[in-house]
Order: C-alpha cells, then sequence, then structure tokens
C-alpha cells in the first residue's frame, strides 16, 4: 500500500516562497509517475506539476517559471519548491502516485494514491 504524507504547507505573503514535501513509502511493482495537484475552495482539483515514470518533468502553465519539482534519488521524497507566489495559488496541495501509465502490468491501471494534503495560503 502506497502512503503519501505532505508537509511543508502554510502561510505566506505575495512573492513568497515554501517548499512542499512528500514522503512516499510502501511502493509496489508498479511504475509511477508522481505529480503534485492542488483544490482551491469551490474549484475542482487541478494538476501542479509531475516526474513521470521516465523523469520527464511537466508543469502546468499557471505555475511555469515559478514552480520547481524534484525528487531524490530513491524517490522516497518529492518536493514542490514554490517561488513567486500569488494569491491565486491558494490551495490544498496533495501528492499523487499514479501508476496507470505502467502498461506492463494490467493491476497497475487501476490504481491511483492520494496524500492527506497540505494548505498553502497566499496572503
Amino acid at each position: 500500500h502506497v502512503q503519501l504524507v505532505e508537509s511543508g504547507g502554510g502561510l505566506v505573503q505575495p512573492g513568497g516562497s515554501l517548499k512542499l514535501s512528500c514522503a512516499v513509502s510502501g511502493y509496489t511493482y508498479c511504475y509511477y509517475d508522481m505529480n503534485w495537484y492542488r483544490q482551491a475552495p469551490g474549484k475542482e482539483r487541478e494538476f501542479v506539476s509531475g516526474i513521470d515514470k521516465d523523469s520527464m518533468i511537466t508543469y502546468a502553465d499557471s505555475v511555469k517559471g515559478r514552480f520547481t519539482i524534484s525528487q531524490d534519488k530513491a524517490k522516497t521524497t518529492m518536493y514542490l519548491q514554490m517561488n513567486s507566489l500569488q494569491p491565486e495559488d491558494t490551495a490544498m496541495y496533495f501528492c499523487n502516485a499514479d501508476p496507470r501509465s505502467d502498461s506492463r502490468w494490467n493491476a497497475c491501471r487501476t490504481q491511483n494514491y492520494w496524500g492527506q494534503g497540505t494548505q498553502v495560503t497566499v496572503s
């Protein structure tokens, strides 16, 4: 069972920075895309950034140039460095481990894992 625990959220002024962490444990045999999502009140959960199973990095247009995703070599921790934060970045930020792109195993295609979220408030 994959376990994801986010930390590092908090209150920051516009223009400030925060670094989020996601501690990962319990990987199965699947290859995982590791992603950050966020959800603001009244809005749908949206993709922020991700590192796919081939180490390719993607950013949402809204955070490109401001946020940086990374992970340690053991892939036990994923980070999201957030700079130049704006009020519209205020949201609950979720860590996601997504094995659905692992075409080797049908079982992987049915799994998706989420952390509990960490609140980021820019005000």
